[in-house]
């Protein structure tokens, strides 16, 4: 008997070495040099799912590029179910690899942590399901080059950060112009995951550290789930990143000055895929690799990384259910939320950096001074993270807000993200707050294809307005409270007025002839004396005013029921 159990693991750890013989990659093949093109990728990925049944390879929504998203899910049963994965108490970990294309080491880290899943020489827990995205911006990644990411230390070739509309997908998480986005969007509502992983590559100052990490700050996370990421979380990544022989450290975010001063963590607002999962209650993470050192190095940091997430995940299964479950109920109920924070620098955390010196030396270019590191001088000391961002403005939620149904494409951009909404039966008269924006900032140049709208102000009426049948109410009792809070109040930073989405209002449509117009106004306001008084007091303290004849009856159109009430009213309405 024990004879026959020999021979049996022989044949199996046989089999095991065929298989994974059969699927290598090529970065395997390359020793550690390349990364595939896109069609090699999904090739592989097919293959693998032909080969393992711990492997389903999916097909999701559309791209810009015409090819559709994919999402690979790799359990040890199998279950690529994601409903009842999660009646079966698991915890799903969302891997996203390509949303710059230049930066494709969790492309390649994921491609061997996968086989290697498959073939035994890395066991997954039983109560962990991995669901990756191969490939991202596939536009990005057919627009192939040596050239891109000058300062990149490899692969020989890869792809572009713009995607087939030359959007930056990891800009583009609430906006949407792209259908890598709303298949996104897509993929992140079916998942549901507990834990978001989004795999990048640095630029900036040179230092020893092979991997950086970016965490979703503690306070824009928020409550029990923003103390676990801070206190428990992130700290135990550092742990186990450390016995795998890599010193992790904080993302450094130190433009323009020396990271041996510290620096403040990256702002993730929503508009970044890592932003818009802590809008979902989900512990999101971006392992930034750093570009100068060699492409196995790299690889392999994000491999281990993937690893340390799966086991501390997989060690905190219960306890992460139980923050995430009562942190959606928690939205439900809450009564205020925060749309705008500050850096509070009285609050910061010490770790160890370890860097090179840095200095000064005449430019072969220029001759001016330029920076440079001196690796022959590597030192370590303890730095300052400035992590800590406080809630400056508040929002009282509505007991519901009402979107009319001419704003479609906002409606579109909810559904696609499960928000529960439901159309008005018949017309009706609801007493709702207004806004109406008095004042804000756009943008002088494009980013992203928009004008960003900033420094929003408003005002606030209460009014009865008729509604339509069609008209969406969207209650405010939901899981959804805090997507809904951050776009659609328009002072919110990633809000959908910010992304331009509601400009239409700001616009005026009707006008007047001038000259048709002066008799009416005159009438007007002799039939208006409150309003007379008050451009006489106008003209007394405004020069400016007190001598343009247009402007002036321009105030009288202005004040007059003949105004359009429209102009200026903020398109989404709150039933108190």
């Amino acid at each position: 008997m024990k004879k026959q159990f020999i021979v049996t693991a022989l044949l199996l750890q046989i089999l095991v070495s065929a298989v994974a013989q059969n699927i290598p990659t090529r970065f395997e093949q390359s020793g550690g040099t390349q990364t595939p093109p896109y069609a090699e990728i999904i090739d592989w990925w097919k293959k693998l799912d032909e080969k393992s049944g711990k492997v389903k390879m999916l097909t999701m929504g559309p791209s810009d590029a015409g090819y559709p998203l994919h999402l690979v899910v790799v359990a040890n049963n199998g279950d690529y179910n994601f409903e009842q994965i999660r009646k079966k108490n698991k915890r799903i970990i969302l891997i996203n690899n390509g949303i710059h294309p230049g930066e494709p080491d969790g492309i390649d880290a994921s491609m061997l942590l996968a086989r290697d899943i498959v073939t035994g020489k890395y066991k997954i827990p039983d109560n962990i399901v991995l669901a990756f995205i191969p490939v991202y911006n596939i536009g990005g990644c057919l627009n192939r080059s040596a050239n891109y990411r000058v300062d990149q230390n490899g692969p020989v070739e890869f792809g572009f950060r713009g995607n087939s509309q030359n959007l930056d997908l990891n800009r583009d998480a609430i906006k949407s112009d792209s259908k890598e986005a709303r298949s996104f969007a897509q993929i992140f509502q079916l998942t549901d995951p507990d834990v978001f992983v989004d795999n990048h590559v640095s630029d900036g100052a040179d230092y020893q550290h092979i991997m950086t990490l970016l965490t979703t700050q503690s306070s824009k996370l928020g409550g029990v789930m923003g103390d676990y990421i801070s206190k428990e979380f992130e700290p135990a990544l550092y742990g186990l990143m450390k016995q795998k022989g890599f010193d992790l450290v904080p993302y450094v975010n130190a433009r323009g000055d020396k990271p041996e001063n510290g620096w403040s963590e990256y702002w993730d607002s929503p508009r970044y895929a890592s932003g818009y999962a802590a809008l979902w209650n989900t512990f999101s993470f971006v392992p930034e690799t750093h570009m100068l050192k060699p492409y196995d190095q790299r690889v392999k940091s994000t491999y281990a990384l993937m690893q340390s997430f799966i086991e501390f995940t997989a060690a905190n299964s219960e306890r992460i259910r139980q923050l995430r479950a009562q942190t959606k109920e928690t939205m439900k109920n809450q009564e205020q939320f925060p749309i705008a924070w500050s850096l509070d620098r009285s609050v910061f955390k010490e770790v160890l950096y370890k860097g090179y010196q840095s200095g000064q030396k005449p430019s072969e270019v220029s001759g001016f001074p330029r920076l440079f590191y001196d690796r022959s001088k590597p030192f370590e000391q303890t730095v300052k993270i400035f992590n800590f961002f406080k809630p400056v403005t508040f929002v009282k939620k509505p007991k519901a807000y009402i979107l009319p149904q001419g704003w479609w494409k906002v409606a579109e951009l909810l559904q696609l993200n499960k928000v529960q909404m439901m159309p008005l039966k018949k017309d009706t008269v609801i007493e709702v707050e207004v806004y109406k924006i008095s004042d804000y900032k756009s943008s002088a140049r494009q980013y992203e294809m928009h004008h960003l709208n900033t420094e929003v102000k408003t005002t606030t009426t209460i009014q009865k307005m008729a509604f339509r049948k069609g008209d969406w109410y969207i209650p405010m009792n939901q899981v959804a409270n805090r997507f809904l809070i951050e776009t659609l109040e328009p002072g919110a930073e990633d809000s959908y007025f910010a992304w331009n989405f509601f400009d239409a209002i700001l616009g005026q449509k009707e006008g007047y002839s001038g000259y048709a117009f002066e008799d009416i106004a005159a009438d007007y306001l002799r039939n208006n004396k409150e309003l007379q008084i008050k451009m006489d007091q106008r003209k007394a303290t405004d020069t400016a005013f007190a001598k343009d004849g247009r402007a002036q009856l321009n105030f009288v159109y202005q004040q007059s029921p003949w105004f359009e009430p429209v102009h200026m009213r903020y398109p989404v309405y709150r039933v108190l």
